[in-house]
Parts: structure tokens; sequence; C-alpha cells
């Protein structure tokens, strides 16, 4: 027998680039992002997902970046380290 499986969340599909890494992307690798972000955020509807479209969905249909702040901040629990924090609308990475 299959087990329930855990719903799929826009979070679980989604890749993320830093400013600096998406400025590495060459024109066309940008566009490859858009159209499997965008696929991707498609299939997730088409199959039930019913949330609030995310802010980075919403840029990329506009020809926006998918970004929309990125900045260092200190880490405490580790002196004279920086975590570098990439801020999206529907949720916030920490790398």
């Amino acid at each position: 027998m299959h087990e329930p499986q855990e719903p799929v969340s826009f979070q679980d599909v989604a890749v993320d680039f830093t400013q600096e890494e998406w400025r590495r992307l060459e024109p066309a690798e940008k566009t490859t992002y858009r159209d499997v972000m965008l696929e991707n955020y498609s299939h997730l509807v088409s199959v039930g997902y019913d949330s609030t479209k995310p802010n980075v969905i919403v840029k990329l249909e506009q020809g926006e970046e998918p970004w929309i702040a990125e900045w260092d901040v200190p880490c405490h629990s580790h002196p004279g380290e920086k975590w570098t924090l990439v801020h999206y609308d529907q949720f916030t990475v920490t790398q």
C-alpha cells in the first residue's frame, strides 16, 4: 500500500538565486529559469495548489527580476561570519 504523501508547496519546487548569481547568468539561462519557475507553478495549480500566487511568480510574469533585496547580516552564533539574506515577498532564504 502507498502511504499518504505530504502536499507539495511552492517552496519545494522553487529555485532561488542571489543577486550576484543572477547577474552571472546568461540571458538564455534567465529565460530558462523564468520558463521553469512558471511551469512548476502552473503544475502545482493544476493539481490543486490553493494559495496566494507567490510574488516571485508575479514578478516573473511581468518580466521583472525574481528577487527583491539582498543584504549581509552578522551571525551572532558565529562571530566574524556574515550570512546573506535574500528576501522574497513570500519567504526569506538564509544562506
